[in-house]
């Protein structure tokens, strides 16, 4: 995979930060921190973009600024302005049918409920693009009680007791993307969707 577009998806501000549905930001913060690369407001692309990399290995991390519901937009503008095709491209997301600890790679999709994957999808016309989803777990057993505590779940922060987890989670997400680069989405997945990290015994 000729992966030159990360993006990462939430919701822009300090009121968001380190919440469950920030997951996509945590991880390209993590990349850039890396790299030492510094995300810069880019207005044209309604994001903030960060370059890793020289030459062959460069990778531009985008977290859109749009919010959440409207990520594909900030996504589109991306595409358009460095005049990528959307298999160049990789979106980190949180996944409430995913536990913690759990990831998920698909190469294409649907939305699966998901307001920013639904967005996307519409800007691009089209569910061909890769995706990496991050578990965070669900709010409640019951479809009643998903629903009731959804809002508050994914916009909620993770508790101390899910830190160590979700550290291993970030860097196995870390190590994945250097992987899919490396040897393809297909195999790197072999390896992602087998991937699991379970919580400390309580």
């Amino acid at each position: 995979m000729d992966l030159q577009l990360l993006v990462g998806l939430g919701n822009p501000g300090p009121r968001y930060a380190d919440t469950r549905h920030n997951v996509g930001f945590m991880v390209l913060e993590r990349l850039a921190r890396a790299g030492g690369a510094s995300f810069r407001n880019q207005g044209r692309l309604h994001g903030l973009l960060a370059e890793t990399g020289q030459g062959d290995r460069r990778l531009r991390l985008l977290m859109p600024q749009t919010f959440m519901n409207d990520s594909g937009r900030s996504i589109r503008a991306a595409l358009d302005w460095f005049r990528l095709e959307p298999a160049q491209m990789l979106v980190l997301v949180d996944d409430m049918d995913l536990p913690l600890g759990r990831l998920r790679v698909r190469a294409a999709g649907g939305a699966g409920g998901h307001n920013g994957l639904r967005s996307t999808i519409a800007h691009l016309g089209s569910e061909s693009f890769a995706r990496l989803r991050i578990g965070i777990g669900a709010p409640g057993e019951t479809p009643e009680e998903r629903r009731a505590r959804t809002v508050s779940h994914v916009l909620g922060k993770f508790s101390a007791a899910d830190r160590p987890v979700l550290e291993t989670v970030l860097q196995e997400v870390e190590a994945g993307i250097d992987l899919i680069r490396r040897v393809g989405l297909e195999k790197a997945a072999n390896r992602l969707n087998s991937f699991r990290a379970d919580p400390p015994p309580s």
